[in-house]
């Protein structure tokens, strides 16, 4: 249990108070898919009967379950920071938290007892989203003219996330997929993929530049919007049906991504460690966008006769960057506003390693004959854990302890 004064200390920062929600909706989302996996598979007990189609609850955990805690608390302390302008009160971000998370553990319930009872959770975490938005459009209309090109586009696919949740509640309410289909296939191209490669693209630079002095880094805001155009046009063609063009977004995303790669001195980044988890991280961009060309292209070729690598692109998108993006960055707050070494060491080494490794399994899994993939599912989701567990075990204290001065 947290104590009164633990609570007044998570509470004094909106990256404490949201990456602990965050590392404990991670956990249970990945322990929610273990056990539709080992249920599902009759590992043991008999398949569980959730109120929705188990495909329907693990899209949405993942889309809007995973990550948004983690993204509310990076973007509440960096956009301040970002424009110089004031740090945002505890009366807009602490009722979001109460309200995200109540939201949280209302959609397990719900998927337990009642439909009815999913609603109501979506829509206790689309208003603590709304106060999110509210506090981050505060900012960048309080702060002085400037170059606010980044956190306008964050902002931007923030608001289209929360849009695409209102869809999949639309979907609740009325049945009809074609809400589900726009609010999965948002919620990846319109609102994850936006957030986490904006981000990058402010930040890794500038890390790399503040670890490497000597090197010169280059960045390009043209391969940013190449990398947005792109997505939102392979949302569109995802939501119409036209698998067989995706080559032509996909492809220009990868070679943008790469050349960003290159740009930022990937291989010479690999020498700082808290450094190359966001390189490395960043790379499963370029890889996941191959794999989507290469799925496309023989598509193309056979006319739509033959489709390779089911959801292993998404995987390596989805696990591959967003997720261990989210970690490296979560490390590096964690640490940097901690009073905490800013270095990685052996355990949190073999952890991400781990992460890496859970991401190639779910990939290649989907590239083997149906009957040999199951096993893969389950070693992928029991690494994950085993790393990600420590993780947490590890940090969540620290957000319950003292702020110190940063260094």
């Amino acid at each position: 249990m947290i104590t009164i004064n633990q609570w007044h200390v998570l509470k004094s920062a909106p990256h404490r108070v949201m990456f602990l929600g965050g590392a404990l909706q991670t956990l249970a989302v990945m322990l929610w898919f273990m056990v539709e996996l080992l249920t599902r598979y009759s590992v043991f007990m008999q398949p569980i009967t959730w109120t929705i189609a188990p495909s329907y609850a693990h899209a949405y955990l993942m889309i809007f379950g995973m990550f948004p805690l983690f993204m509310f608390g990076v973007q509440m302390t960096t956009f301040p920071r970002w424009m110089k302008g004031v740090e945002i009160p505890q009366k807009l971000y602490v009722p979001a938290f109460v309200l995200l998370m109540s939201g949280a553990i209302g959609f397990y319930a719900g998927l337990i007892v009642s439909q009815t009872l999913l609603i109501s959770a979506v829509c206790c975490t689309l208003s603590g989203w709304g106060f999110i938005l509210y506090a981050l459009m505060r900012v960048l209309l309080d702060t002085p003219p400037q170059d606010k090109r980044h956190p306008k586009i964050i902002f931007g696919a923030l608001y289209l996330g929360w849009c695409c949740q209102f869809s999949y509640l639309v979907f609740l309410v009325s049945d009809n997929f074609s809400w589900l289909r726009f609010s999965v296939e948002g919620g990846v191209w319109l609102f994850l993929l936006p957030v986490f490669t904006t981000v990058a693209h402010r930040m890794i630079p500038f890390f790399t530049s503040s670890a490497l002095p000597q090197t010169k880094i280059t960045t390009s805001f043209s391969a940013l919007w190449i990398i947005l155009i792109a997505s939102a046009t392979h949302c569109l063609l995802d939501i119409f049906g036209s698998y067989i063009w995706l080559w032509l977004c996909d492809f220009p995303l990868a070679l943008a991504a790469i050349y960003l790669s290159h740009s930022w001195k990937f291989t010479r980044s690999q020498k700082i460690p808290l450094l190359a988890v966001l390189h490395i991280s960043f790379a499963w961009l370029s890889i996941a966008m191959l794999l989507f060309t290469l799925q496309s292209w023989v598509l193309f070729i056979s006319n739509g006769g033959i489709f390779i690598g089911g959801l292993a692109p998404l995987h390596a998108l989805t696990l591959g960057f967003f997720a261990t993006f989210l970690i490296g960055m979560a490390t590096r707050v964690t640490l940097g506003h901690s009073g905490l070494p800013m270095v990685v060491d052996k355990p949190i080494k073999i952890m991400f390693s781990g992460i890496q490794l859970a991401a190639g399994l779910r990939v290649l899994a989907d590239f083997l004959p149906m009957e040999n993939r199951q096993w893969l599912y389950f070693a992928a989701g029991a690494v994950w854990l085993g790393c990600f567990t420590p993780w947490v075990v590890r940090y969540l204290p620290v957000y319950l302890k003292r702020p110190v001065p940063e260094h």
